[in-house]
């Protein structure tokens, strides 16, 4: 059992076809369902025992769970944590830290890592799997992966990638329920250099993914994703709608963005929200093209695969999610410690370089994907001196009620300012049903939900 999963290996990191190449073959597709999961996961546990073999996922919910709460119990609360990484200790587990990681352990004293049992724990509804198998051999990237055809919907495009393009597009098109989820009060804290944490905003947001709602006759099947909020404090903003929407063809039909400020009283486009454009409502510490990790076209990037390897990286996160709230999050200048949890699994690395002759406030970033989920993971973001700018984490729990990875909560650290900024706490709900086309346009989520 261990050759084919060296090989399995050694063929991710050797795996660096070059933009355009499509589909996989049917006979490398005959892995998916054998020795890769129907979503091109390595099927099997490492060698070490560290990374158990995939059986499913977390599917059952513990005893404790109240549905509809806006919080997901954890299934894993009484675990302890395997061993503590520390600034003393972590030149030990380097090559599974990222540069962001390093940075922390090494300027914090009181900054650790606590590694928990790895728990492979994502798992998707039936329809999800078929589709992306069916996409393997199917699914087609175009117009050097600015497009992506619409008859892969329904499911992950490229359960075998090929490319970091390939990479990314999971990414961006990772499943997370078929209905809008939302959050009444989302609130952002960014901490300044000073450790002092400030909600800068509270959110009332509702988010689709209609690349997954095959039943939803009236969206545009064009259409992946579209995300709204309205500010409810602090007062200097409350009424402010930002809205923004994403396309499977980003070259023929770039993002919409829209805009609506009660001083002015009017909703207008707004195309500059988008690449790395700072995000005035979060402070500026973090960019429109790093919402979700990435997201936005892939033009001003060349975005190299590197291979999979085993990193560290948060994961089932529930006391994050649920159990920390507020200033809990914080010591100081980093976040705090105790409401994390870090696992082992393997991740799809993927560096993306500015291309010549395009302007960017990055030169480079390294992200680390989670082979499972798609949405957890973590990346380094590197200045024009190759300095390490800032580091992002986006954490994840499954909803085992939904059968779906969920991955809305983000700590985003700006080393340069050593400051700090974390998005989405709140409780999230699942909408039994999404609100039809006639009632999602800016103008009627503006006449809906704000005072004019």
């Amino acid at each position: 059992m261990k050759k084919p999963i060296a090989l399995l290996m050694a063929a991710s990191l050797l795996a660096l076809a070059s933009p355009g190449h499509a589909s996989v073959s049917a006979e490398e597709a005959k892995a998916l369902g054998t020795t890769l999961t129907d979503f091109g996961a390595i099927k099997a546990g490492n060698k070490e025992g560290t990374i158990p073999e995939y059986t499913g996922g977390q599917t059952k919910a513990p005893a404790n769970f109240k549905p509809a709460s806006g919080y997901w119990a954890d299934p894993f609360a009484g675990e302890k944590p395997l061993y503590r990484i520390d600034g003393k200790n972590m030149a030990q587990y380097a090559e599974k830290l990222s540069e962001s990681q390093k940075y922390l352990l090494k300027t914090y004293a009181d900054y650790y890592i606590d590694v928990f049992p790895t728990h492979r724990s994502a798992a998707y509804p039936d329809s999800v799997l078929k589709a992306t198998v069916r996409n393997a051999t199917t699914c087609a990237g175009s117009k050097d992966y600015f497009s992506v055809d619409a008859a892969c919907r329904g499911g992950i495009p490229f359960p075998i990638p090929k490319n970091g393009y390939e990479v990314m597009w999971n990414l961006t098109l990772r499943y997370s329920v078929a209905t809008d989820v939302t959050t009444e009060h989302g609130l952002s804290w960014l901490v300044d250099s000073n450790g002092s944490p400030t909600v800068v905003s509270d959110q009332f947001t509702r988010t689709e993914r209609p690349y997954f709602q095959m039943d939803q006759k009236d969206r545009d099947v064009n259409m992946i994703l579209r995300t709204y909020s309205v500010a409810k404090a602090p007062s200097r903003i409350s009424g402010q709608m930002t809205m923004l929407t994403d396309y499977l063809d980003m070259d023929a039909k770039p993002r919409r963005a829209f805009n609506y400020s009660p001083g002015q009283r009017r909703v207008k486009l707004a195309p500059e929200f988008a690449y790395d454009t700072p995000v005035s409502q979060l402070g500026g510490v973090t960019l429109f093209d790093e919402l979700f990790l990435f997201s936005g076209k892939m033009d001003r990037f060349d975005f190299k695969l590197v291979g999979r390897k085993e990193m560290l990286i948060p994961y089932n996160s529930y006391k994050f999610y649920g159990e920390c709230k507020g200033a809990e999050h914080f010591v100081g200048t980093h976040l705090n410690p105790t409401c994390e949890r870090w696992e082992l699994h393997r991740v799809w690395v993927v560096e993306s370089t500015l291309k010549a002759g395009q302007r960017h406030a990055y030169a480079k970033r390294t992200y680390y994907i989670d082979e499972d989920g798609t949405g957890a993971g973590m990346f380094d973001a590197f200045d024009k001196n190759g300095e390490l700018y800032r580091g992002m984490f986006q954490t994840t729990i499954q909803l085992y009620d939904h059968t779906t990875p969920y991955s809305g909560k983000t700590i985003t650290y700006d080393f340069s300012k050593r400051m700090m900024l974390l998005i989405g706490d709140g409780a999230y709900q699942i909408s039994p049903k999404n609100l039809p086309e006639t009632d999602m346009s800016a103008e009627a989520i503006v006449g809906r939900e704000t005072v004019r």
